[in-house]
């Protein structure tokens, strides 16, 4: 019986076929290791790719017996994200620092406001809200509620983002998260605000000083590989 008990469990939730071959194509050990280590399964996207390795079966099929794996690296992701904007001219300051509020928390992915000029030679506040695909019901429901608009206009906008990593830097001051992004031809790396003003605050001293210290510490423990990522 084809796929066997064991791989039929491991493999539920996981997008499977059968094909023409008659025999056993994937083992509860390959089912196990997709289960593991695969986060999605989606078509190959774009990368470049840097090694390539190939893994041979004994058994004889009617076409090769054989399977291969390819390790690259993406230039970035691209999605599709929702602008939803308003024009407000009658509401105060802290109505609209309000509703920002409850947007971000609501998981918006950015909230921020231009100063316009509007109709009457009133000034106004251009409100944006950014937010993804399925998000676009509660954040229209969100903005009518604590914004003072009529009326909403909507774009839809590809995003294109860098791969981000948190790791760890064991720092004089104690643990300091380093934020680092990739992708697109591009490294860099900061650490947190919050930590690095913690430490400000504790020491007396100012950001400045914290970052040259937090970079001493980073080239030594670069060398070491003592920072770990989190």
């Amino acid at each position: 019986m084809v796929p066997a008990p064991a791989t039929e469990l491991l493999l539920r939730d996981i997008p499977s076929y059968g094909g023409s071959v008659w025999g056993e194509l994937c083992t509860p050990t390959g089912a196990a290791l997709l289960k593991y280590f695969c986060q999605e399964f989606d078509s190959r996207p774009v990368m470049r790719v840097n090694k390539t390795g190939y893994g041979m079966g004994k058994k004889d099929f009617e076409q090769a017996n054989c399977i291969r794996a390819m390790w690259g690296e993406t230039d970035g992701s691209k999605d599709s994200v929702i602008e939803l904007r308003c024009n407000l001219d009658d509401m105060t300051p802290e109505g609209i620092g309000f509703a920002m509020e409850c947007l971000m928390e609501a998981g918006a992915l950015d909230v921020y406001t231009i100063p316009v000029g509007m109709k009457k030679n009133r000034p106004g506040v251009l409100l944006t809200c950014m937010c993804r695909m399925e998000q676009r019901e509660e954040m229209i429901r969100l903005l009518f509620l604590h914004t003072t608009t009529l009326g909403l206009r909507e774009n839809v906008c590809s995003r294109y983002t860098l791969e981000r990593s948190v790791d760890t830097l064991e720092s004089i001051y104690g643990p300091v998260r380093m934020k680092r992004v990739s992708g697109w031809g591009t490294v860099r790396e900061k650490a947190e605000y919050e930590d690095i003003a913690r430490i400000a605050r504790e020491q007396g001293i100012s950001l400045q000083q914290v970052n040259q210290t937090i970079g001493h510490t980073k080239k030594e423990d670069r060398k070491t590989g003592l920072m770990k990522e989190t």
